[in-house]
């Protein structure tokens, strides 16, 4: 696997958006939560994802430039139509007009359908943290394709469905949760896929229901196991839940559509620390119950304790010193396109 910069894959990875028809905005915005994913060591989320969305802009399943309409408003709420945009610009601009409502109303909270995928749920309640306020999001897949089964099934009828919330605090990185409901993240199985690693037991079952290890048995019409294992039935209702918020709420509905498009239903909502407590107070009462928690003697197999969040933060670190590893399958696949659209390839 090449060890490549932040940089160069950023700047391979805008390159070919570009190419595709992206605004600089889109291709450079897009880019930034690809290349942050694999930093935070997320890489099912990061550039593998490339070679999907370009497909997607192909297929016209992603729309660059596509147009952002705010079809319902008041002072602390919007209901958004992101028209098939990259979803990380309409969901990028929906927090910030919700940082900007929740900055004179002390709450906002926000629905938006039809926009593409949004990548990974925490950057967008981080960006909440960043301004001093509670960020909460939570994520479907719309009437899109399904990928796992509530608890006692054996077809997929969820999708991953994942709630991300994040809090501010004066730490050197940032707590937040950020978890699909699932066992597993879907991508993370392209990762193990791309990489020809078999996946845990309890992430997968096959087309019969049956356990299995294999992840091209996900693909031949297996499914995702809701998170919790043999308590599975608490990620299958915090998975109900999401999808109450992000499918039914926004009006996108359950199920799969005839068409199959990938939707990302989103619901976000941002709160204001200092309408509750002062926010440095907030600040200090966090740094203090982290201190407790890290205090606790470490289990047998462990060395500390750490707090939400702060893995992320050490791999990002870690990497910008180090590199990021990308699998040979994804970087040959990004090759490949540069070449389609002329593009210099970079050593």
């Amino acid at each position: 696997m090449p060890v490549l910069t932040p940089e160069k894959i950023h700047d391979a990875g805008k390159a070919i958006f570009l190419a595709a028809g992206a605004s600089e905005e889109e291709a450079q915005l897009v880019m930034e939560h690809l290349v942050g994913a694999n930093l935070a060591g997320h890489d099912s989320h990061g550039l593998i994802l490339l070679p999907t969305y370009i497909n997607r802009i192909k297929r016209g399943d992603i729309v660059p430039g596509a147009p952002f309409v705010v079809e319902q408003e008041t002072a602390t709420s919007a209901r958004i139509n992101g028209n098939w945009g990259f979803g990380y610009v309409v969901t990028t601009r929906a927090m910030e007009m919700a940082i900007a409502k929740a900055k004179t109303s002390q709450v906002a909270a926000m629905t938006i359908y039809q926009q593409s995928h949004v990548g990974r749920v925490a950057d967008y309640p981080l960006m909440a943290a960043r301004e001093g306020f509670i960020g909460l999001m939570t994520c479907d897949s719309g009437r899109g394709p399904k990928a796992v089964v509530p608890f006692g099934g054996r077809e997929a009828r969820l999708g991953t469905n994942p709630i991300s919330v994040a809090f501010p605090s004066d730490l050197d990185g940032p707590i937040f949760l950020d978890m699909a409901t699932s066992a597993v993240a879907a991508g993370k199985l392209n990762v193990k896929r791309s990489r020809h690693e078999p996946a845990p037991l309890g992430w997968v079952i096959d087309k019969d229901g049956h356990p299995t290890t294999d992840v091209e048995e996900y693909y031949k019409g297996g499914a995702i196991l809701p998170m919790g294992g043999d308590q599975g039935h608490k990620g299958y209702v915090l998975s109900f839940m999401v999808e109450t918020l992000s499918g039914i709420l926004t009006g996108l509905g359950f199920g799969v559509s005839p068409t199959g498009r990938h939707n990302d239903g989103t619901f976000l909502a941002v709160f204001d620390v200092s309408a509750f407590l002062p926010l440095e107070k907030f600040k200090q009462d966090i740094a203090e119950f982290v201190d407790y928690l890290k205090a606790t003697p470490p289990a047998e197999g462990f060395t500390e304790v750490l707090y939400p969040g702060e893995l992320e933060y050490r791999t990002e670190q870690r990497l910008r010193r180090e590199g990021i590893y990308i699998e040979d399958q994804t970087w040959n696949q990004v090759m490949t396109l540069m070449q389609e659209y002329g593009l210099p390839t970079p050593a």
